[in-house]
C-alpha cells in the first residue's frame, strides 16, 4: 500500500499488522457464536421446522460456503476493512454498495443489543442458583427483558474497555473463552448423543418433511443466522499479517461451526422432545445441563453461554467498528468513525460510539417483555438482512470476476457461478420471506407472531440505510458516490506490529 496521506486528511495513525490464521479463527468462531447460536437457535428453530434442523443447517451451510468463496476471492483481489461494502460499491455501484455496508453494521449493533441481554439473563440465572432472587427491592427474574437488559449493559460497557486496548490483547481473550466454551458444549453434547432415549432418525435431514413453505424459509433464515460472523476474520485483513490468512482463519472457522452445529442439533434431538425443545427455547442449553448433570456440574453450561455471548459480542464490535471506519475514510460516515487510537492502533471512539447506540436499541427493546419474544424478533431481523448483504456481496463477486468465465469450468464456477447461485439463492430466500410476512396478518402489533411486526424491524434498517445513502452522497458530497470505490483504502500506512512479530 501506498505510504502518501490523503492530501485531505493528512498523516494520521494507522491500524497494526499484528494478527494471524490462529487469531482469525479465533476472532471468526468468536464472533459465530457457536454456543449462544446453539443455547438459543435449537429451541427456537424446533418451534418453526419442528425435529429438521439438521436438515436445515447443511442446507444452508451450501449458499454460505460459496458466500465464503466470494469473501476469499475479493478479500485476495483488494484487501480492505470495509469487505462488502467496497467490493459491492465497486462492482455493482455506490447506492447498494452503502446499503450493504450500513445493514452489515446495523445487523451488528441489533446484535450486541440483544446479546447483552442473554449475558444479563446468564448472570440472573446464576445468582438465583445461588439463592439471591431479590436485589434493592428488584426482582431478578432471568425471562424479563428490562432487568436482563440492565444486567447486560454493565457487562457490554466491561467488553468495550477490553476491545479498545488493542487486537493482540483482545483475540487471546477470545481463544481463552473458546477452548473453555468449546470443551464444555462437546462434553455435555457428546454425552447426549451417547446416553439420550430419543431414537436418532435419518428424518431429521430430510427438508421434505417440512410442510409449509413459509416455515421452511424462516427456518433456513435462521439457520444461515448459525453462521454469519465468519466473516469477522475479514473486517481485520488490514491488521492481518498476510491477506490470505482472513481468508483461512473464515473458513477454518466455518467449517468447525458446521460439525459443531450438527453435532449438537442430533445430540439435543437424542436428549429432548420436540416439545422439551419447543418450551424451553432460549433456555435450552441450561435445561440440557440440568438433564445431564447434578450440580455444581449442570452449571457448566451456563458458563459457557456466558463465555460464548461474551466472546461473540466483543467480537462482533470489532468488525462493526472497521466497517465505520472504512465507510468514514470515504466520507460516506462522519470523521468521527476515523479517528485511531495513538496507543492502541484501533478506532476506539468508534468502538464506544458503536456501545452507545448498541445500549439505546437494548433499552428500546424492553417494549417487549418477554426475553424469548425479543430474541426471536431481533434473530429474524438480523438473518433477513444478513441474507441481504451475504447476497450483495457474492453477486459483486461474480460481476467483477465474470472475465473468469473464459478461464476453464473450475474459475467460471468459483469466481462466477457459485458465488452468483448462492447470491440470488439468499436474496430469493429473504424476498420470499419477506412476501410472507406481508400477507400473513392484516394488523400490527409487537409481537414475534405478527407478520408485519416482523417485517417492519428489517424493512426500516433498510429505509434508513437509503436515507443515510442520500446524506452521504447530496449532503457530504462523498467521492464513492462517484466512482463506487473506498477513496483512501490506500492511503494508510500500514506498519507491521513489532511486538507480535
Amino acid at each position: 500500500m501506498s505510504s502518501t496521506p490523503s492530501p485531505s486528511t493528512g498523516p494520521r495513525p494507522a491500524l497494526r499488522r499484528s494478527l494471524g490464521v490462529v487469531d482469525g479463527v479465533a476472532l471468526a468462531a468468536s464472533s459465530t457464536a457457536a454456543t449462544t447460536s446453539i443455547a438459543i437457535g435449537m429451541g427456537t428453530t424446533a418451534s418453526i421446522v419442528g425435529l429438521q434442523a439438521p436438515a436445515l443447517l447443511l442446507l444452508a451451510f451450501l449458499p454460505v460456503l460459496g458466500i465464503a468463496t466470494a469473501y476469499a476471492r475479493l478479500n485476495r483481489s483488494e484487501p480492505n476493512c470495509g469487505n462488502g461494502y467496497v467490493w459491492v460499491g465497486k462492482s455493482l455501484g455506490p447506492w447498494p454498495g452503502f446499503l450493504t455496508g450500513w445493514v452489515t453494521v446495523v445487523g451488528s449493533v441489533v446484535f450486541c443489543a440483544y446479546t447483552s441481554a442473554i449475558m444479563g439473563s446468564v448472570v440472573l440465572i446464576l445468582a438465583n442458583r445461588t439463592g439471591l432472587h431479590t436485589l434493592a427491592g428488584i426482582t431478578l427474574d432471568p425471562s424479563s427483558t428490562g432487568v436482563t437488559t440492565a444486567v447486560g449493559l454493565v457487562i457490554l460497557l466491561a467488553l468495550t474497555a477490553l476491545t479498545v486496548t488493542g487486537m493482540r490483547a483482545t483475540t487471546r481473550f477470545q481463544f481463552a473463552l473458546l477452548v473453555f466454551e468449546y470443551t464444555v458444549l462437546l462434553g455435555f453434547c457428546g454425552w447426549a448423543l451417547i446416553t439420550g432415549h430419543h431414537a436418532f432418525s435419518l428424518s431429521w435431514f430430510n427438508p421434505f418433511e417440512i410442510p409449509d413453505g413459509t416455515a421452511f424459509a424462516q427456518g433456513l433464515v435462521l439457520a444461515v443466522f448459525f453462521f454469519w460472523g465468519w466473516d469477522a476474520a475479514f473486517s481485520v485483513t488490514e491488521e492481518t499479517r498476510r491477506p490470505g490468512d482472513s481468508a483461512r482463519g473464515g473458513f477454518i472457522a466455518l467449517f468447525a461451526m458446521l460439525g459443531l452445529f450438527l453435532f449438537a442439533s442430533v445430540a439435543f434431538q437424542r436428549e429432548m422432545s420436540l416439545a422439551e425443545l419447543v418450551r424451553n427455547g432460549p433456555q435450552a442449553l441450561p435445561y440440557l445441563g440440568e438433564k445431564l448433570a447434578a450440580e455444581p456440574w449442570a452449571t457448566l453450561p451456563l458458563v459457557a453461554l456466558m463465555f460464548s455471548a461474551v466472546a461473540s459480542v466483543q467480537a462482533t464490535l470489532i468488525p462493526t467498528a472497521r466497517g465505520l471506519l472504512a465507510m468514514g475514510r470515504d466520507r460516506t460516515m462522519g470523521p468521527l468513525w476515523t479517528r485511531i487510537h495513538p496507543r492502541y492502533g484501533t478506532p476506539a471512539v468508534g468502538t464506544v460510539v458503536v456501545m452507545a447506540i448498541a445500549g439505546v436499541i437494548a433499552l428500546l427493546a424492553v417494549a417487549l417483555p418477554k426475553l424469548s419474544d425479543m430474541l426471536l424478533a431481533a434473530v429474524n431481523a438480523i438473518g433477513l438482512i444478513v441474507a441481504l448483504y451475504y447476497g450483495l456481496t457474492a453477486l459483486a463477486c461474480a460481476v467483477r470476476f465474470r472475465s473468469a468465465r473464459h478461464d476453464g469450468v473450475r474459475e467460471a464456477l468459483l469466481a462466477v457461478g457459485v458465488p452468483a447461485l448462492s447470491g440470488l439463492v439468499l436474496l430469493g430466500l429473504g424476498g420470499y420471506l419477506g412476501y410472507s410476512y406481508l400477507t400473513m396478518t392484516d394488523d400490527f402489533e409487537l409481537s414475534p407472531d405478527n407478520g408485519w411486526f416482523m417485517f417492519s424491524l428489517p424493512a426500516v434498517i433498510v429505509l434508513a440505510g437509503l436515507g443515510m445513502a442520500a446524506v452521504a452522497k447530496y449532503v457530504r458530497h462523498a467521492p464513492y458516490f462517484t466512482t463506487g470505490s473506498g477513496t483512501d483504502a490506500e492511503s494508510l500506512t500500514l506498519p507491521m506490529d513489532r511486538t507480535a512479530v
